[in-house]
């Protein structure tokens, strides 16, 4: 697992909810392997949506498996570019972004993960987590294929999926089934918010 942008944070301050963001196909418009700035655009409805979960104070992260670095088609230092195009995007959107974690890693020949840290593993999520004190069985998982819902899940995070026709492989399973589907980032984003103020008035 790397990481380009993980803020400090106190070692003493309480565990908080997070939401964890796919990139490719869902904050982004899905372009393979792209680490070209210009290129770099937020999905449907994904402006709207980082408006809406800018304003719950919660570190917006996003998790990503970029294979391109083990299979040589950029530089691992390509991806700097990109957290800095993340967090125009984020701030021109009146959000934060909290981190940006990928895995560098390439997928086994057999098509499976071959590494903890590639989704669908929960290894991202978990490494973020420690970094930035997170309770994961808070936080939600936002993606917009099944790797991403399985591994939100095994994070035990609450989990949306953006079926926008990204998905290709339905393969069945107890951890491949989201909590929500929805068909646009905003929409998402709607669910979370709702569900993040009545969690905010049962504990008050």
């Amino acid at each position: 697992m790397a990481l380009m942008h993980a803020p400090s944070r106190l070692p003493t301050s309480p565990a908080r909810a997070a939401i964890f963001l796919d990139k490719d196909g869902t904050l982004l418009q899905d372009v393979p392997y792209n680490v070209d700035p210009a290129r770099i655009a937020l999905a449907p409805g994904a402006g709207d949506g980082l408006r809406l979960l800018g304003r719950t104070g919660l570190p917006l992260i996003v998790v990503s498996n970029q294979p391109g670095v083990a299979l040589g088609y950029f530089q691992i230092e390509a991806l700097e570019a990109v957290a800095r195009r993340l967090r125009e995007l984020f701030a021109a959107h009146g959000a934060v972004l909290g981190g940006f974690h990928f895995c560098p890693h390439a997928p086994a020949p057999d098509g499976g993960a071959g590494c903890s840290c590639r989704k669908p593993h929960d290894g991202l999520l978990r490494q973020a987590a420690t970094s930035h004190n997170v309770d994961l069985d808070r936080s939600w998982m936002i993606g917009d294929i099944l790797n991403d819902v399985e591994a939100g899940r095994r994070a035990g995070c609450s989990t949306i999926l953006i079926a926008n026709g990204n998905e290709t492989r339905w393969d069945p399973g107890r951890l491949r089934v989201p909590d929500y589907i929805v068909g646009r980032f905003d929409e998402a984003a709607a669910i979370v918010i709702a569900q993040h103020a009545a969690r905010m008035e049962a504990v008050a």
